[in-house]
């Protein structure tokens, strides 16, 4: 029979790999915002603290929101999708191989994005 003292270190490392396999799902988490100058200067510095940085424009550059984003994994498996409540959205994901597809005004764009360590800004225009 084990001993108490294996049987904690077996507790402690089934408990270990649990946490470890929660930390790998954590869902993807996103903030848009960016409308008015003080906003969208807040959002634009907090763009090197995220992953991924979208930014969404007209071609003369005016500012775009309500833009319909889809975010998907390598296998094109859908995990999140959300209306833009403003130019740019700051989204949080582990590193890996991305599509994001944004549709706005019945025209629609997709970009790859790979996301590692170094923040990544996809800037959309329509």
């Amino acid at each position: 029979m084990p001993s108490r003292s294996s049987r904690l270190l077996a507790a402690a490392a089934l408990c270990g790999a649990a946490l470890a396999c929660h930390a790998q799902s954590d869902p993807v988490q996103q903030k848009c915002g960016g409308i008015g100058s003080d906003e969208s200067a807040r959002f634009r510095a907090e763009m090197k603290d995220h992953p991924l940085s979208l930014l969404f424009a007209r071609p003369d550059g005016d500012y775009l929101a309500d833009v319909q984003v889809n975010l998907a994994d390598a296998s094109g498996k859908s995990l999140l999708e959300w209306k833009a409540g403003g130019p740019v959205c700051l989204v949080d994901l582990p590193a890996g191989r991305y599509t994001v597809t944004a549709r706005s005004g019945g025209a629609v764009r997709e970009q790859q994005v790979t996301v590692g360590k170094t923040p990544v800004r996809v800037d959309f225009r329509f």
